[in-house]
């Protein structure tokens, strides 16, 4: 009785991470569209983001007393999940150069599928209910994203997405099954996940300005500041934001589900990000929401009450 207890009680609390974590990483929009617009290159706005989240957390871990040490086997594994979780988003960025946001967004979350196939592979085998819930969800998302038809579409942002879904599903898997990090508390875990991404990204920046102030051919251009884009306490709130929800909270949701319910779950359940970027756009920036993108998000929801209520073996 009391195993079953257990059980339950660990996937009631995989489930409302997994949610949590959903719609945490979909207020994306909420906080950095301003910067963008006002802006901020992308490195600069993801270092910052990660940078803030770093020291919010090892605030929290300090007021708690948690201990910060980690062993010289796990340190690697963790500086692969951050360079994994920060290629998640480099690469999504980048393919919006080359193709438009919803056939990128349509294509990251295949992540749920190459999930579920490398658990395969790794002989854990989704039930069908889970192999259902993902289609339908895949299904929903078509009708979210509505990919624009006539856009110009190249092959290197196909490219780029897919990396993008990738990366995102070598994390998850990462985050599950390793036995070295198996006993690592999920706050500890968030944060070398995210002190990684803070050094990633703060290179990148940098390599930025190397090259621009090396310029194209014999020509010198301008030199860009270190940190640009950032003009007011706005622009700091929204960093703060940014730090704060769908990055901290997410990662540490995605941790916590991760470990209850499996990486598979976790990632059908990440469908709450679409719908709450969408949500965020309709009621914030009065962005337009059609018949199909209700649709598209009925049918998510739905699928995701199927795969709780009807879980498998």
């Amino acid at each position: 009785m009391k195993q079953n207890s257990d059980a339950m009680s660990r996937k009631i609390t995989g489930y409302a991470a997994g949610i949590a974590a959903g719609a945490s990483y979909g207020l994306n929009p909420l906080f950095a569209k301003p910067l963008m617009e006002g802006g901020m290159p992308v490195t600069v706005m993801l270092m910052f983001r990660y940078l803030f989240s770093v020291l919010l957390l090892a605030l929290m871990m300090g007021l708690k007393r948690e201990d910060f040490r980690i062993g010289k086997k796990e340190l690697p594994q963790l500086m692969i999940l951050g360079i994994l979780f920060a290629f998640s988003s480099i690469f999504l960025f980048a393919s919006y150069n080359f193709i438009p946001s919803g056939l990128a967004t349509t294509l990251v979350y295949l992540y749920p599928v190459f999930v579920a196939l490398i658990m395969v592979f790794m002989k854990f085998y989704p039930s069908w209910q889970t192999w259902l819930s993902i289609i339908a969800t895949f299904g929903g998302i078509i009708l979210l994203s509505s990919p624009s038809a006539g856009a110009e579409i190249k092959i290197i942002g196909i490219v780029l997405a897919i990396i993008s879904a990738l990366s995102y599903s070598g994390y998850l898997i990462i985050v599950n099954r390793s036995k070295r990090l198996r006993n690592i508390s999920e706050n500890k875990l968030t944060l070398y996940v995210l002190i990684s991404g803070s050094v990633l990204f703060a290179t990148l920046r940098l390599g930025e300005c190397l090259t621009q102030r090396l310029g194209i051919g014999s020509e010198a251009v301008a030199v860009p500041k270190y940190i640009e884009g950032l003009h007011s306490f706005s622009d700091a709130a929204n960093l703060l934001g940014l730090a704060i929800f769908p990055t901290m909270i997410s990662l540490l949701a995605l941790a916590i589900s991760s470990r209850n319910i499996g990486p598979t779950k976790t990632s059908v359940l990440g469908v709450f990000e679409p719908i709450t970027a969408i949500l965020v756009g309709t009621l914030i920036f009065s962005e337009p929401f059609t018949g199909r993108m209700a649709c598209g998000i009925a049918i998510c929801i739905a699928s995701v009450i199927f795969m709780i209520i009807k879980p498998g073996r």
